[in-house]
């Protein structure tokens, strides 16, 4: 009877052993089909955030080029006359009388401030050599490159 028991039990094993293994092998494939679609789908992730890089340096690049072209006719148009006598010469003495009254700003706050050492007991030399400082000196020396080293380009220039 112990044989009978056994044999039925062994029987029922071998029989359920493969359904058990292929539910085993169903699982892990599963488990890997899980797994590489995971992958696949961080790869997309990854494809789309690159893909969205190079549309935001693409539109970045257009629009420096739009900036650029935009800067580039400004400066083109605003040496050209436009037929209405008055605002031509407005035009052309906005940079000149800018440029006027700052220098006159200018000298006077550099004369103020000799008049206040002198006021307070300084000298001439000493109140205008502490008037004249290197700051002074490296605004007057781009003012002068400015206006004279302007004119040599001017004359190059066909």
């Amino acid at each position: 009877m112990i044989e009978t028991l056994l044999g039925g039990l062994l029987g029922g094993a071998f029989r359920l052993a493969p359904e058990l293994l292929k539910w085993l092998d169903r699982k892990g494939e599963r488990g890997r089909e899980l797994a590489m679609q995971d992958k696949a789908l961080k790869f997309e992730k990854l494809r789309g955030v690159q893909r969205m890089s190079e549309i935001g340096a693409g539109a970045d690049a257009a629009w420096n080029v739009g900036a650029i072209e935009t800067l580039r006719e400004a400066v083109r148009t605003q040496g050209e006359k436009t037929g209405v006598r008055w605002a031509d010469a407005l035009s052309v003495s906005v940079r000149p009388v800018i440029t006027y009254w700052f220098m006159a700003l200018y000298c006077a706050a550099k004369t103020a401030t000799v008049a206040a050492a002198l006021t307070g007991g300084a000298g001439w030399g000493a109140a205008v050599l502490h008037a004249w400082t290197e700051a002074d000196q490296a605004l007057w020396a781009g003012v002068l490159n400015f206006w004279f080293l302007g004119r040599v380009f001017d004359r190059v220039r066909p």
